[in-house]
């Protein structure tokens, strides 16, 4: 049985032969595409577990290949092969529905721990709680609980907190958060997201300023992480 399908868009034939050998090499079924046009055929054939994207590729690029994958209503984790210095590139990427993203050079390593998080995320069943640290957040009461006593949250914290839940390791931007979360309104930015991460890390860290829970990514927003307890 296969570790799962891997679809690698990438034109660089050194980097593509690299990730090719070494998801193969861990068990995986690969299929590569060294152009968008072909990534996003093969792409909207649903068939890959998980996608590797490339944001600068030949005929078509990774934005409109996230994107029109995004509109098939596809949901498997794409994760982004960016360069250095593409802060706003990322951003729009992560907007049009891309999962995380992984900066060149890169460890090969850390981008296979990567994907096979994605990938037992992805086939777990629906959770009804997340456990972190002493905390566990149950998504059918909607409520924090700490050693069996709920943590009072507002709604916004409460919020943001099930938004990551549901989304444990993606990285999102400020953005995505503002939108889901605060919706339409003209009456709130970005800043508001940080103002709120900042009082919800005062509530579940040990030391807000040196999270494990709701990490910054400089520059694009947050991950939230919480290791594997979830039930």
């Amino acid at each position: 049985m296969s570790a799962g399908r891997i679809l690698i868009i990438e034109d660089e034939p050194a980097l593509m032969l690299g990730l090719k050998d070494a998801f193969e090499d861990q068990g995986f079924l690969v299929q590569c595409a060294a152009d968008g046009q072909k990534g996003l055929a093969l792409a909207v054939e649903g068939r890959a577990d998980l996608i590797l994207l490339d944001i600068m590729l030949p005929k078509v690029n990774g934005y409109e290949i996230c994107r029109v994958v995004r509109s098939h209503g596809l949901d498997m984790p794409i994760i982004m092969l960016t360069a250095r210095g593409q802060e706003e590139d990322l951003i729009l990427g992560l907007n049009l529905g891309a999962d995380d993203y992984v900066t060149k050079p890169f460890s090969l390593g850390e981008l296979i721990a990567r994907a096979n998080a994605f990938l037992r995320r992805r086939r777990a069943p629906p959770v009804e709680a997340v456990r972190f640290g002493g905390f566990e957040l149950n998504l059918t009461a909607h409520v924090l609980l700490r050693a069996g006593k709920e943590v009072e949250l507002t709604s916004k914290e409460y919020g943001v907190l099930s938004y990551f839940a549901a989304r444990i390791g993606r990285a999102l931007t400020r953005d995505d958060i503002l939108n889901t979360v605060w919706g339409n309104s003209l009456t709130v930015t970005p800043r508001s997201v940080d103002r709120c991460i900042t009082t919800l890390r005062a509530k579940i860290e040990a030391n807000p300023r040196e999270p494990v829970f709701i990490l910054t990514i400089r520059d694009v927003g947050y991950r939230f992480e919480v290791g594997s307890e979830t039930s």
